[in-house]
């Protein structure tokens, strides 16, 4: 199911926010068009040797690749008659940057006034940090967000690029808003968006406490009040626990894993005792789960109907039965680069996931395929 078929995207995007929020869209059908520099294309690309690093292929699925030197007047023309032909057009770029390429809101307007033009940048497009410049950690901190996913001692920053990622998934809802509104007025919107604002956002929940209760969150403190533990077992794989607010889900632990006697002890009788006490619950349950397998562990959780996963990693997650059920994982064949196998967009129109991808594109792998299109476009 492509929703949005007959929506032309142009991306001047490199990195991952401007390029994940096109491939957003272009999970949903839209017809992609990334623009890039002849000869390197998007940094990305290079990011681990060669032109298609495994970071460049994450955001760059569903899409067509151009090479534009648009300081070559042929060159600019046919950017220019990709504006014209586009719905959206998407820029990644520090504030001022698009505007020397010749790309900014005002030179594309004049082309296509309908144009929903989108602009990500770090700190926004005013302001004393304006031309900072950003990336993922950086936004995480400024947001208060990395506080909250950093080890309280010996601090290192972990995870993966989440400010990225996530500033892309706000782009891409803020753009389908403009083509929403266009719709219906024929008008044409520019969106900003920063990365700041997103993650700071995002981060809406430490914001609420704050300003609700003055609680300041810690990395713990969403756990601790959600109940959520993490153990190993002894083949060195972990489970993960959830058990909420509901009496019964700790009952099915204590049931799971033969500690009834818990129940009478007054560090843990109670949700707001497990909670104060969550330091020694989980030390009294660490050398239990070491008894047994990962495998053996889940079964007597789901037996006793106990929120719980294996703690997967990426080598193990797409093979659970219910990952296969529901077919995350999707492959295609490039003509250059073989094999590419990566996770399905999440959405099910009409109860049908789309299953059908396109390899990222190798750099201007289609640049003579769109200029045929553009010259038949202006020809009619």
């Amino acid at each position: 199911m492509k929703i949005l078929t007959n929506i032309r995207v142009v991306e001047l995007g490199t990195y991952i926010t401007g390029p994940a929020a096109a491939m957003h869209l272009a999970d949903l059908g839209a017809d992609v068009i990334k623009v890039e520099r002849p000869g390197t294309g998007d940094p990305f690309r290079a990011f681990k040797g060669g032109l298609y690093s495994p970071h460049y292929q994450t955001y760059n699925r569903n899409k067509r690749s151009i090479a534009l030197d648009t300081t070559i007047p042929e060159d600019l023309e046919v950017f220019q008659d990709l504006i014209s032909s586009a719905d959206v057009f998407i820029q990644n770029f520090r504030p001022g940057v698009a505007e020397r390429l010749g790309a900014g809101e005002a030179d594309l307007r004049r082309i296509n006034p309908s144009l929903v033009y989108c602009a990500i940048t770090g700190f926004g497009t005013s302001g004393p940090s304006r031309d900072r410049p950003a990336y993922d950690t950086v936004a995480q901190a400024a947001s208060g967000f990395l506080r909250l996913v950093t080890p309280p001692t010996n601090p290192r920053v972990i995870g993966p690029a989440l400010a990225d990622a996530i500033t892309g998934q706000y782009a891409a809802i803020g753009v389908l808003a403009a083509l929403l509104e266009r719709g219906k007025t024929g008008k044409g919107r520019r969106l900003d968006i920063s990365m700041l604002e997103a993650m700071s956002h995002f981060n809406l929940d430490s914001f609420t406490h704050y300003f609700s209760v003055g609680e300041v969150m810690g990395p713990l403190s969403r756990p601790e009040v959600s109940q959520s533990y993490t153990f190993q077992c002894s083949d060195g794989k972990w489970v993960a626990i959830h058990l909420s607010s509901p009496p019964k889900f700790w009952e099915g632990l204590l049931e799971a894993t033969g500690q009834e006697a818990l129940a009478q002890d007054p560090r843990f009788s109670e949700r707001l005792q497990r909670i104060a006490h969550q330091d020694e619950l989980i030390e009294h349950f660490t050398p239990i789960f070491m008894q047994q397998t990962r495998d053996h562990w889940c079964e007597r959780l789901l037996a006793a109907e106990v929120p719980h996963s294996p703690a997967y990693e990426a080598n193990e997650a797409l093979d659970d039965p219910q990952a296969k059920h529901l077919k995350l994982a999707v492959s295609a064949n490039h003509p250059e680069m073989g094999a590419f196998t990566t996770v399905r967009s999440p959405y099910s129109f009409d109860g049908e996931p789309d299953l059908d991808i396109l390899p990222p594109p190798v750099l201007d792998e289609h640049g003579d395929a769109i200029r045929a299109e553009l010259r038949r476009r202006k020809a009619v």
